[in-house]
Order: C-alpha cells, then structure tokens, then sequence
C-alpha cells in the first residue's frame, strides 16, 4: 500500500518553533521585549551598530507570547503542509528561510528609513513568504491548488495586510518583504508537474467542462 506523503519540514519548523518557545517559557515573559532581546529578537541598532547580524536569522524563531506563536504555527500548518507537497522539501526551506530572511531585511531597512526601532520577532515573514509562493503555484496550476485557490489567498494576504496596518506591534513591512520574496522564489523555483500518459491533456479537457 503506498503511504500517503508527509510534509515533514513543515512539521520540523512547526516542532522547532514550539519548542523554542517552551525552552523561553520556561526561563522568563515570552512578552517582556528585553528579554526577548537577549534571546535573540530582531533590533536593527544593535545589528548595525554591534554586528549582530544573527538577529535576521533567530528572530525568526521567536514569539510573543502563546497566541502569537498559535496564529503563526496554525497558519503555517495549513499552507506550509500544501507548498511543501507540491514543490519538495528543499525548495520549501529554501522559500521559507529566505523570505523570512528578505522580510526582516525590508523591515530592518524601513526602521532605518522612519528612524523609529522596536524589538521585534515572529514566523510571520517567512509564512508570508510561503502564502505567496503558494498563490503563484495556484496562478500556475489554473489557479487552484488541492482546495486552495488563488483568489482565497489574494484574499487572505489583503486581509492579513489590512489587520495589520489597523493595528499596533505588527510588522507590516516583514509580511509585506515576505510575500514579495515568496512569489519571486516561486517564480525561480517551481516548475509546474507534468503528468505522465497525457494526464495533464486530461485535465485540459476537464477544466473545459
């Protein structure tokens, strides 16, 4: 019997993510900023002025707080599970790592821009990294993917944009970094499946009815 494929990095990020989180909760307030500080939140004067170009990186891993790190987790969950299925595991990382790595980038780079600097960290660029990735695949594969498609994407990420620029502490140049590096990765990365015995002419002629 064949078994039925698992997204196994989504999981690990998943598992990495709440265990992080665990280990902090355990040491102090995953809500106080200072102490997310000096567990390696994101904070662009001591990354220019220090060096501490690691924060791009660790800052990634880090929540504030339990429902911040379940809205991430719970989303990642869901869309990371059918990018990873479509485009393989080390094209996913490579999507995941990066966006969230260009999210922290761009808002590193309007912090500067606007002067004002704030301790901050979360999953969300890379998530938003792999939401856009999944709505170009969807573009690709006559706009759906599983029971994904991508107007409910378009539609989730103007959403989400829109939450966070109405509302304080939200990182809305990361989300917007993110899902930028994500369709670009995409457009890079994926190359759209051809089905064997004229599977994909099959398709062709089922989309038409």
């Amino acid at each position: 019997m064949k078994q039925e494929k698992k997204a196994v990095c989504t999981i690990a990020m998943i598992v990495i993510n709440i265990t992080i989180f665990l280990v902090l909760s355990f040491q102090g307030m995953t809500e106080d900023g200072i102490f997310m500080f000096h567990h390696g939140a994101m904070y662009v004067p001591s990354m220019l002025e220090d060096g501490e170009y690691y924060r791009l990186f660790t800052s990634m891993f880090l929540h504030f707080g339990f429902e911040h790190l379940m809205n991430n987790m719970f989303i990642l969950g869901v869309i990371g599970w059918n990018l990873e299925l479509e485009i393989g595991k080390w094209k996913y990382l490579a999507v995941y790592l990066l966006s969230g790595l260009m999210g922290n980038l761009l808002s590193a780079w309007m912090d500067i821009q606007t002067g004002e600097y704030a301790i901050s960290a979360g999953a969300s660029g890379a998530i938003f990294g792999v939401i856009g990735a999944l709505f170009y695949v969807a573009l690709r594969n006559r706009g759906r993917i599983g029971n994904i498609s991508s107007r409910g994407l378009a539609f989730m990420v103007l959403c989400s944009l829109y939450l966070g620029f109405t509302s304080k502490g939200v990182d809305n140049s990361a989300h917007i970094g993110g899902v930028i590096s994500g369709i670009l990765l995409a457009a890079i990365l994926y190359h759209k499946k051809k089905y064997p015995n004229g599977r994909d002419s099959q398709l062709k002629e089922e989309a038409k009815l």
